[in-house]
């Protein structure tokens, strides 16, 4: 039995804090989290947490936004109680898939084609930037009268192309500069707003990554207890320290405990993002590795006198070795495959990879996930897939899918956490939690 520590459950995962505090010998801490009729969260915290050492346990799965809120709350209402430490345990990480630009993919929101200006547009010469000694002159450094230069060229597309004659001086004095206030017309007004940013120049979008990183760490936060960050380079975002855990001993032990004959079989990692992932158990368990790569080309379209360029399926036709824009690198032949990834939400990507793999003549097909949050029509997609099972863990509750999946089964991370609270609470090391390899 673990002393002076607190364990205090969110709404997200309860039946998993009850685990683990059945593994330390604690009772969970007893507390009021609901919400007012208008949708705001209350905490109330009615045990004491002076001078504990207290460990919130909230999961990101599910209604995300109210969870990330309560957890939120909790820590900043354990601080006001004087609570001597503060970890949040979040066996999955909210927001921390989305990147800093949107996914390019399909059926994901994509931003407009950036339009690429030509490289051969530039103006004669640059005007002196303004400071202490630089005469303040519409001229150009090199003698250059910006006013006769603009009332002779007209921007088409991003290239300098001379004014009809014919304009006169009237069309000067509107289409080029006005020579009232020293601002180009209408027209040029018109053309130069056409000019964007060159592609490769990032759109502010919000990362927020970030943000929840921040929220977490002045709410209160002393320390965060992880598990398989999507990104593991997310550690980066704190101030405090994260502990990214790891699920592997989990997988590997139901590789080498519930697969026959598993030497035989074939790791397989769905995507290249997850090919360090599955290779290190592949060469831990001395087995074959096969990668799924998916292939995607950049078509450049004209319109409207610009270069768009546009991400797009290529026109392929489908081999042996192909299923539409996914193509299969090893052999599976005769195999059980066995799919690692981290993360699972709307199984598309898994789903087409069984496909592909009993394309290729593979005799059953393993998934192997970390975290089956499932949404949308996720587990509809895998009951008709070609998927044979679905393994995933308990970081977000299971109970419903597994109602409706025949197909799945669940490991506990309860242990797995319990053990790392024990060893944060007493000082010890968390370096044999990381010996996964």
């Amino acid at each position: 039995m673990v002393k002076n520590i607190v364990i205090l459950s969110g709404n997200s995962h309860p039946t998993l804090v009850d685990r683990i505090c059945n593994i330390l010998g604690v009772p969970p801490c007893d507390r009021i989290l609901s919400k007012f009729s208008v949708g705001e969260s209350r905490c109330e915290i009615k045990d004491s947490v002076r001078g504990k050492d207290v460990y919130i346990v909230q999961s990101g799965g599910g209604s995300v936004n109210d969870h990330f809120v309560e957890l939120c709350i909790m820590i900043s209402a354990c601080k006001t109680g004087s609570a001597k430490r503060v970890t949040a345990v979040l066996p999955i990480f909210p927001y921390s898939r989305q990147p800093d630009l949107p996914y390019n993919k399909v059926g994901a929101p994509l931003s407009k084609p950036a339009v690429e200006v030509p490289k051969e547009y530039t103006f004669e010469s640059v005007p002196p930037t303004p400071g202490p000694g630089v005469p303040k002159t519409s001229a150009f450094a090199n003698g250059i009268d910006i006013t006769r230069m603009l009332s002779r060229t007209a921007l088409t597309n991003g290239r300098a192309s001379p004014i009809p004659n014919d304009l006169g001086s009237s069309a000067s004095g509107t289409a080029g500069l006005n020579a009232a206030n020293g601002r180009p017309g209408p027209q040029h007004q018109s053309q130069i707003s056409t000019f964007e940013a060159k592609r490769g120049y990032k759109k502010w979008i919000a990362q927020a990554g970030t943000l929840v990183a921040n929220l977490i760490t002045c709410a209160g936060a002393d320390h965060v207890v992880t598990l398989e960050l999507h990104d593991p380079q997310y550690q980066g975002f704190f101030d405090i320290p994260v502990d990214n855990l790891y699920a592997r001993p989990l997988l590997k032990g139901y590789i080498q405990q519930r697969i026959p004959n598993y030497k035989e079989a074939v790791i397989v990692s769905p995507d290249a993002g997850g090919t360090k992932r599955a290779t290190s158990i592949a060469d831990n368990l001395g087995m074959d590795f096969a990668l799924i790569h998916k292939v995607r080309s950049q078509v450049l379209k004209r319109k409207h006198g610009y270069l768009l360029e546009m991400q797009e399926r290529r026109p392929t036709k489908i081999t042996e070795r192909q299923n539409a824009t996914m193509m299969l690198v090893g052999d599976v032949r005769d195999r059980v495959c066995i799919l690692i990834d981290d993360l699972v939400d709307t199984a598309n990507t898994i789903t087409r990879a069984a496909k592909l793999l009993h394309r290729e003549g593979a005799t059953a097909v393993y998934a192997l996930i970390t975290h089956g949050i499932m949404s949308g029509d996720a587990i509809a997609r895998i009951n008709a897939s070609a998927l044979d099972k679905v393994i995933v863990t308990n970081s977000v509750p299971q109970d419903e899918h597994r109602a409706l999946c025949p197909k799945l089964e669940v490991l506990d991370v309860a242990p797995i956490f319990a053990e790392a609270i024990r060893r944060v609470h007493h000082g010890e090391s968390l370096s044999v939690l990381f010996q996964h390899d």
